[in-house]
């Protein structure tokens, strides 16, 4: 039985990668920390007060999509990428936060020998 990836994350993986390729070229084959910050746009509906301390990190999200899937996403699109395979990656710490303009910050450190 083999699995099929949705279209929609798909296209995800490549901006990703494209997005990683405009800045660099390396690819490590050290083991490696990596840090992954996704930030969601406050829902509309939120007053000014509720979307002031959404904006400040008081109120951090709790909505889809699920933290174990964005570190999912992010490293499999950086495979062969960034690195040789995700199995470098010995350290991964994901945050999701609310900012007024949504965006996954990556952050890639190679362990110390």
């Amino acid at each position: 039985m083999s699995s099929i990836t949705p279209e929609k994350t798909v296209l995800y993986e490549n901006l990703v990668k494209m997005s990683y390729q405009l800045v660099s070229q390396y690819i490590s084959v050290k083991p490696l920390r990596v840090y992954i910050r996704a930030c969601f746009e406050p829902p509309r509906s939120a007053s000014k007060a509720k979307r002031l301390d959404m904006v400040t990190d008081k109120i951090r999200p709790t909505k889809k999509p699920d933290i174990d899937n964005i570190a999912k996403v992010i490293l499999d699109a950086l495979n062969g990428i960034a690195y040789k395979d995700d199995t470098q990656v010995v350290t991964l710490e994901v945050r999701k936060f609310y900012k007024d303009t949504p965006c996954v910050i990556v952050d890639i450190e190679e362990v110390g020998d």
